[in-house]
């Protein structure tokens, strides 16, 4: 718990309720009797309920000013698991200890009072005092009093005690059995959640999933009799497992089942258990949109103009005779598995829409009744409500994304990310949808179909005020993995209270500041032909990062206990956090771990990387208080309107009823709230107090003063700190206090020759707030008062604009665009050591220029004699073994292996090099890793890392991936250059290979998946190599310091080096045609190489064309110095040096590589 010790008033437990009692009680100690700090505890919907009429009163948490007792009121838990959640049992802890703290002490200065929301009333209330008495018993000191309400409070919480007492005894204990009744994510999100209620010992679900499966604890997936997993959820199934299991309670989570009559089924066949879902008739509302409508139009609930048709010619016939320009939906009226939804552009379009549907039958006999809407604008919310056939719940509002790709483009899926709460859901909103909805049950009600489950609305928020979209009878996927997370009562108590009528008796409550946001991970492909069965991997990493959850849809898992794909949409990561910035970052950071790898080890994983970066990067909402005309308010409406300023106004408020900055509020349309607040019978504060109620109810986040004829309270600066500003009409610190003519007139009779206006923040020192911009105009000797306001006027607006426009931040930068600038600079500055490292003669090695500079003369090379030669590789799909293990540091060795070493077989030796990181999100870490290895091949060759490009690219690649590309530049004499005077007789040398090297890496992952390893497998062929992953991630050996003798020497007439091809591939391409190689002395296949032989069942041959299989570089040397060259490799390390073979002349069309031995 916080510290309570400054506040006048503590409010603990209260939720997301706020009675009337309580609030009337909390503000008749601040008017009354000077109380002022209030501090709530998991009471967040406390401080907008105190705002309102009648109570008027800020919640304000600075420390205490008043010397009276202080004031701790507890809500009582309404039910036993609210009572056993962590945090009401740390409020119980509390109150039981400052009771008996009270009790034992003559001067306590606290007085506790329980308020029982379950009754509506607070404990232990004299027979003789009313509620409206509290505060001054209080205020008496009334000791009996105070000992009474103590009493009362101990003996509720021992009550509680009692029942949590009997909920460990077997025979008392409340452990029932759920039968969930669906496989995807939104069931995977119900089973964690139900999971968590000390009232539930199982969840069987049905079919489930692989998550549900692996999930463990109270869940399973169900079984048949044979103990063989079911796969059937139709109604007669449903039937016969409820009786088997002797459930207590069915949830329906699709929609097909509800729509086929299960509810109406278990009614009949299972009357004792409780089923959470709609009825036939009350899943009406998804089955038939047609239905739907009519029934919003009947009950005068916002939805727009439609028609209903069960004649394509009758509907073609009316869309003819609409407006051209009045753009239509067209729907398939019944279940089209969210797809029958047809959004044309033109009336040609639609007209082609409702042939497709009714005509075509494209959906069925979905299609047989046609629904044609007018096309609304405006966001859309996904809103949630429990529903109990009496009444309505609203949960938090979500926000989904349907296209399958980034920027809302592609085809329409099921949902590809959703987050909660949506910002543009605000408070007032939040009541307007809920009455919606509560309507909405009552008529289904008075029906004669009552309406139990959840009622999922989908509604645009119209510039005309929220709108229904549609009914959905079931929780929306992946809205629910959003959702549910944020929901802090116990959700088999709100379900359990759906089923049996008595909603209204439960506090539902959802955590406070917190957001949840979630990222679906579908198959390459979807929503169109995608593949399946991929393994998963990273499940165990993502799943144990804190703030995420994965829930499962579309997996399933093997007989060898794998994970793998079996569907589109196959998880969705959910992550939380304070804020949604914070949610996404957990979101995101979790699906990096997660690939979805098929057989040739290629990751088939894609997901949408601009999950909510609309509400992220939404307007600003500003409101307006103002008492005049608001002349310097018209600039900023046209600013919000043409887009200069990210921001809209929602709200003007005015002192007077007559003001025409009124009208200007009105003329925004009815979404902006427009209202006259009267001041007659308040005090200040009061006033105050409701006008931010306004404000809040809006959403507003930030306030103008435009015109505004009050001084405001303390109350209001302080709850609007840093959030409200004021124009005033001079250049302050001059004049300030003073009002419109009378400020104008004192610049004049100071004989200024400069005023102005000011932009500056509200504090509670009128005119005294941070100056936030100041716009100035001359005084003429000419000028009056009323002249100089209207000059001073005409810069308040612009003014005003200025000012938001610092508190928007409506700069789009390259961050917005998913690259971070600052990012690279701190890999730069990261990797320079490693690369001054590399610093040799004729460079200096340094990062940070347009370009990298080298001086061949310093190098020792004269220009006129010198050749350069320039050699550009990658690193291959050995990249993937890199990701996967999340080792980094060797490829870079391999990308500067793959080009010098190819440099050096011209002759000549490597003197600088430059790399190419490209990624999709820059990983700091990661990428210095990687150019790290870069230096350390750079040393290894005796080059110079003098520059490279890092590039990140969102659009291009997915977020964990990155690729590599390397370019060397050496020089040579120009009579040096290699191959030269190569002929039959010369010998060949042979250096081994460290290993693969960098080739061939397509074939090895598919090698160690036939092998059923893994890159954290033990090593089959060397036990002391560690992994799989360590061993392929050996770096590919650099030949430039042992061979650059040689060279110098001027002992080579040739080299090679077996990159892709092998050896019979690229010696060749140091031959002449004339000339062929007799190979007499491979040396046998190390150890890697043999067990890729045996795995993959290749011959000698195609190994040799794959694999250097051993072999690294050949040497081709002049008999006559075979020795001197042994000994100079020698010298030079090279411990094993292989008599490979010799040239021979070859004839026309005769292979040049003849293999005179095997690989044994």
């Amino acid at each position: 718990l916080p510290d309570l010790s400054q506040a006048d008033i503590a409010l603990i437990g209260f939720g997301g309720s706020a009675p009337a009692q309580v609030l009337h009680l909390v503000a008749k100690a601040v008017n009354d009797h000077g109380y002022h700090s209030i501090t709530p505890v998991r009471s967040q919907s406390m401080e907008y309920a105190l705002l309102q009429p009648p109570h008027r009163t800020f919640l304000n948490t600075n420390s205490s000013t008043t010397n009276q007792k202080q004031l701790i009121i507890y809500n009582l838990p309404p039910s036993l698991t609210e009572y056993l959640s962590t945090a009401s049992q740390e409020e119980a802890s509390f109150i039981r200890s400052r009771l008996f703290l009270s009790s034992n002490s003559p001067t306590n200065n606290q007085v506790i009072i329980t308020f029982d929301s379950n009754h509506g009333s607070f404990l232990g209330i004299p027979p003789a005092a009313t509620e409206a008495d509290l505060v001054s018993y209080v205020y008496s000191n009334n000791a009996a009093f105070a000992a009474q309400l103590a009493s009362a409070s101990l003996n509720a919480l021992s009550a509680l005690d009692q029942s949590a007492a009997s909920q460990l005894l077997l025979e008392t204990r409340s452990s029932d059995t759920v039968l969930l009744i669906g496989g995807g994510g939104r069931e995977h999100a119900l089973a964690v959640a139900l999971a968590q209620s000390p009232l539930v010992a199982k969840i069987i679900c049905l079919p489930g999933n692989g998550g549900t499966q692996a999930e463990g604890g109270k869940i399973s997936n169900a079984v048949a009799s044979d103990g063989s997993p079911m796969t059937k959820s139709d109604n007669a199934t449903v039937v016969e497992l409820v009786k088997r299991l002797n459930a207590d309670m069915v949830v329906v989570g699709p929609e097909q089942p509800l729509v086929d009559g299960v509810v109406d089924e278990l009614a009949v066949e299972c009357p004792g258990v409780k089923v959470f879902g709609p009825s036939k008739a009350g899943a009406e509302l998804e089955a038939s949109k047609a239905f739907t409508k009519d029934f919003l139009q009947e009950h005068n609930i916002p939805t727009s103009k439609y028609r209903n048709f069960t004649s394509p010619t009758e509907a073609i016939s009316y869309v003819k005779s609409l407006d051209p320009n009045d753009r239509q939906v067209v729907k398939a009226s019944g279940l089209a598995a969210g797809k029958g939804v047809l959004l044309p552009t033109t009336q040609e379009e639609t007209i082609a829409a409702i042939n497709e549907i009714m005509s075509d039958k494209a959906f069925g006999a979905a299609g047989d009744i046609c629904v044609v809407e007018s096309f609304m604008t405006g966001p859309e919310a996904s809103c949630l409500a429990f529903c109990d056939g009496k009444t309505a719940v609203l949960m938090p509002a979500a926000q989904d994304h349907k296209r399958a790709l980034d920027g809302d483009e592609g085809l329409n899926t099921g949902g590809m990310g959703a987050y909660a709460p949506a910002p543009c859901v605000t408070p007032e909103l939040q009541k307007e949808i809920e009455a919606m909805c509560v309507k909405t049950v009552e008529k289904m009600a008075e029906r004669g179909t009552p309406y139990v489950g959840v009622l999922y609305a989908g509604m645009m928020l119209t510039p005309n005020g929220p709108s229904v979209l549609e009914f959905n009878c079931r929780f929306g996927d992946p809205e629910t993995q959003v959702v549910l997370p944020l929901l802090e009562t116990d959700l088999y108590e709100v379900l359990r209270a759906c089923c049996d009528g008595t909603l209204a008796s439960i506090d539902v409550r959802f955590k406070e500041n917190v957001s949840a946001a979630t990222v679906v991970c579908a198959a390459k492909g979807y929503p169109e032909t995608y593949p399946k069965g991929m393994e998963i991997g990273g499940l165990d990493e993502a799943g144990s990062m804190e703030n995420v959850k994965v829930y499962h849809a579309g997996t399933k898992v093997d007989d060898a206990n794998v994970t793998r794909c079996s569907g589109g949409r196959v998880l969705a990561v959910t992550g939380m956090g304070n804020n949604l910035t914070e949610a996404l970052a957990s979101s995101y950071k979790a699906v990096k771990q997660i690939t979805f790898q098929d057989s040739s080890g290629a990751d088939l994983k894609h997901f949408r990387t601009d999950i909510a970066k609309g509400a992220i990067r939404k307007k600003l909402r500003i409101g307006v208080l103002g008492s005049t005309r608001g002349t310097a308010l018209l600039p900023v409406i046209e600013a919000c309107a043409n887009g200069n300023l990210h921001a809209e106004i929602v709200a003007i408020v005015s002192n007077r009823s007559a003001a025409p900055i009124l009208e200007k509020g009105t003329s925004l349309g009815p979404t902006v709230t427009t209202k006259f607040v009267s001041s007659k019978g308040m005090s200040k504060e009061q006033y105050d107090a409701e006008c931010t109620s306004v404000l809040v109810g809006a959403g507003v986040e930030y306030v103008l003063l435009v015109g505004y004829m009050r001084i405001l309270s303390k109350d209001f600066t302080e709850y609007w700190t840093g959030r409200c500003i004021n124009v005033h009409p001079s250049l302050l610190p001059k004049h300030a206090g003073g009002m419109d003519l009378a400020v104008h007139q004192a610049v004049i009779d100071a004989k200024e020759t400069a005023s102005g206006c000011t932009i500056h923040e509200v504090t509670e020192d009128v005119d005294g707030g941070p100056i936030l911009v100041q716009k100035v105009v001359k005084v003429a000797p000419s000028d009056t008062a009323e002249s100089l306001k209207a000059k001073v006027q005409a810069l308040e607006g612009p003014a005003f604009i200025e000012a938001i426009q610092k508190k928007c931040n409506t700069t789009i930068s390259y961050a917005d665009a998913g690259v971070s600038i600052d990012a690279g600079n701190s890999l730069v500055e990261l990797i320079k050591p490693s690369c001054k490292a590399t610093r040799r003669p004729g460079c200096d090695a340094d990062l940070g220029g347009f370009g990298g500079l080298f001086d061949l003369a310093a190098a020792g090379f004269k220009s006129a004699d010198t050749i350069i030669i320039g050699a550009t590789d990658g690193v291959g799909t050995k990249l993937r073994v890199a990701h996967m293990t999340k080792k980094h540091e060797s490829v870079g060795i391999d990308l500067v292996a793959m080009c010098v070493n190819d440099l050096i077989v011209a002759g000549g030796e490597p003197l600088f090099f430059l790399d190419y990181f490209a990624t999709g999100k820059l990983d700091i870490e990661e990428a210095a890793s990687v150019v790290k290895g870069i230096a350390e091949g750079c040393l290894q060759a005796g080059c110079g890392l003098i520059g490279g490009e890092t590039a990140e690219m969102p659009s291009m690649y997915a977020p964990g991936d990155y690729d590599l590309a390397g370019f060397s530049v050496g020089a040579v004499h120009k009579d040096k250059v290699l191959p030269k005077n190569v002929a039959a007789g010369d010998v060949l040398l042979g250096l081994p290979s460290s290993g693969i090297h960098s080739n061939g890496f397509s074939l090895v992952r598919k090698l160690v998946e036939k092998a059923n390893l893994d890159y954290a497998s033990e090593c089959p062929w060397d036990k002391n190599a560690g992994t799989v992953g360590d061993s392929l991630l050996t770096p590919t050996k650099i030949y430039v310091k042992c061979c650059l003798p040689l060279l110098e020497k001027e002992m080579l007439t040739g080299m090679s080096h077996i990159t892709g091809g092998g050896l019979l591939e690229n010696l060749p391409r140091s031959l002449p045609s004339n000339v062929k190689a007799e190979i007499t002395g491979h040396p046998p296949l190390p150890n890697v190489f043999s067990w890729m032989k045996q795995i993959s069942g290749l011959d000698d041959h195609e190994m040799l064309r794959t694999f250097n299989c051993g072999i690294g570089m050949v040497l081709i040397v002049k008999k006559d110095v075979v020795e001197e060259a042994k000994t100079l490799l020698r010298d030079a390390g090279e411990g094993v040096i292989y008599d490979l073979g010799v040239l021979s002349e070859c004839e026309l069309g005769e292979e040049q590589v003849e293999m005179k031995c095997t690989l044994a």
